[in-house]
């Protein structure tokens, strides 16, 4: 049994609120030489560090709970509605299309 992954570079979808973002990541993968798709969701808080430069972290406050739950609920609603609308052998998409949701 043998598996094979591989992820697409390019973000399919990123929900944004303030400062926290879910980017959601199309992957494609081989198990016993049946291919598959899959998606990931990757959660992020922005923030300025000393010097004034962009960081990303993974870890978030008690205040940025309900912004984290909301873009988990719109990658969620999005990942649902996507997998209704699929048909087999779709192609996946490279575009990156961010949504605010705030």
């Amino acid at each position: 049994m043998e598996n094979e992954v591989k992820s697409n570079s390019q973000p399919e979808k990123k929900f944004r609120a303030g400062a926290i973002s879910a980017t959601i990541w199309a992957n494609s993968g081989k198990k016993d030489e049946k291919p598959y798709e899959f998606r990931t969701i990757s959660l992020e808080r922005s923030y300025k560090d000393k010097n004034d430069q962009w960081q990303n972290a993974k870890s978030f406050r008690v205040g940025d709970l309900p912004k984290v739950k909301l873009v988990l609920d719109k990658a969620y609603e999005y990942l649902v509605l996507q997998a209704q609308d699929t048909k087999p052998n779709a192609e996946i998409q490279s575009d990156v299309k961010e949504e605010m949701v705030m």
